[in-house]
């Protein structure tokens, strides 16, 4: 197994794990930054979860000796299956997580999105609460489900990795 994007999905759950743990930290503290620092955190798992999801995808990719840089997302990786007529059990059960509504990666890759359109959910100037001259789009502004979660990401994250870890096992013996 190559080690170029091996190491990189290693090293995104790596920093994914640092920042549950600061997730978790700050979610104790009692600073006045404390929401701040949850929200910052919220989005640095998200982020770094979807990384590992990319680069594992590319680290299929390179297992089956594809372009592994031209992948970013799993349709690109399963156009590029389909064009050399192969099947991989690993992009099958990718496939089936990433279509299932009820799956940890469908919510993980939903939850992601929601980052880029917070924007979207903006009240206008006029119509905000808030007299502070940054108006920050707050996804859980009240912070009550906060240890939800929390929880939710702790699971995604182990979901994650046994899924790495089984997709890791299959391909050695291909």
């Amino acid at each position: 197994m190559s080690g170029v994007y091996l190491t990189r999905t290693n090293q995104k759950l790596n920093f994914t794990r640092i920042h549950l743990d600061a997730l978790k930290d700050a979610q104790d503290s009692t600073g006045w930054s404390k929401h701040a620092l949850i929200e910052s955190y919220n989005e640095s798992v998200l982020f770094h979860m979807v990384s590992a999801y990319s680069s594992l995808l590319r680290e299929i990719a390179e297992q089956y000796s594809f372009e592994a840089d031209k992948i970013s997302k799993l349709s690109q990786l399963v156009a590029q299956m389909e064009d050399q007529g192969l099947e991989a059990p690993e992009v099958s059960e990718l496939q089936l997580l990433h279509n299932n509504p009820q799956s940890w990666l469908h919510h993980l890759l939903a939850s992601y999105k929601a980052c880029w359109r917070a924007e979207d959910h903006q009240q206008s100037a006029a119509q905000a609460e808030s007299v502070s001259e940054i108006h920050v789009m707050q996804i859980n502004p009240d912070h009550a489900e906060d240890a939800d979660i929390i929880l939710e990401y702790q699971s995604w994250f182990a979901e994650f990795k046994l899924l790495v870890e089984r997709l890791r096992a299959g391909m050695q013996e291909w």
